[in-house]
């Protein structure tokens, strides 16, 4: 099925979109911001439009708008460590929006943002580390050449680099105790589930033998009904023979005077 102009239009700013974030922007970078809301405007317009695309492509769509809104988003948060929590719970898209990519731009995107928060962390931690000893990055250059320094250089970057290992395992607990949230609230909702539908196969179960016990009811029912009609039928005609007769036994016993 051929692309509707809309389709079109939209693929076009969406491929513009991908390829202002991968480049390196600065503070007062408008263009993105403004263009995701038009992609999510268009994106409205294109689940409405009567020639639409496939489920799958406007699927596929949504997944690439909600990655750069997320992006954009992540990139306002002050922190390094913040950054990179939010970057790794963004879900880039699967296909390629344009067919001379390789792999999707939004994919590629989310790889150097990563990096780029990692690099972020990294300096954050060391600047930190040497700020908390008071000594400058270029001081300890001046100072490798004595022995002395250079093991007093090599404990604060132990210790920088211990201090980087055990944020990447608190990190690396907090995805792993959200995670295990997310499991247990989704086992907690099919056993919800599942107790639900056995509720509605008993109530089902029940409904069923509550109809056969009717419909066995209602033949009795009808069944007494065209007994009790038969007698009633029986004894009328009984009684009206007799009359019959007894009219004329009277006439024949008592003849008309004259």
């Amino acid at each position: 099925m051929a692309s509707s102009r809309l389709e079109i239009n939209f693929i076009r700013l969406l491929s513009r979109c991908e390829s202002i974030a991968s480049e390196k922007r600065g503070e007062t970078e408008w263009r993105l911001d403004k263009y995701v809301g038009a992609l999510e405007e268009m994106l409205a317009a294109l689940r409405k439009n009567p020639s639409k695309p496939t489920q799958e492509a406007l699927t596929d769509y949504t997944r690439k708008v909600e990655f750069l809104k997320g992006l954009l988003e992540a990139e306002k948060l002050s922190s390094s460590t913040e950054k990179a929590l939010a970057n790794q719970f963004l879900a880039p898209g699967r296909t390629p929006t344009i067919a001379s990519e390789r792999m999707p731009a939004t994919k590629t995107v989310h790889m150097q943002t990563k990096a780029r928060c990692t690099g972020e962390m990294r300096n954050e931690l060391l600047s930190t580390g040497l700020s908390g000893t008071g000594i400058s990055e270029t001081d300890l250059r001046n100072r490798r050449g004595l022995p002395r320094d250079e093991r007093q250089s090599a404990a604060e970057l132990d210790a920088v680099l211990q201090r980087h290992h055990n944020l990447q395992e608190k990190l690396a607990e907090d995805m792993l105790n959200l995670a295990r949230n997310l499991k247990n609230n989704t086992l907690a909702a099919q056993n919800i589930i599942k107790q639900d539908n056995q509720t509605l196969s008993q109530s089902m179960r029940q409904a069923d033998l509550n109809f056969e016990k009717l419909k066995t009811e209602s033949e009795r029912l009808e069944q007494h009904t065209k007994k009790s009609v038969n007698w009633v039928l029986w004894l009328m005609l009984i009684l009206v023979s007799f009359t019959f007769i007894s009219m004329i036994l009277f006439i024949r016993i008592f003849p008309k005077l004259r």
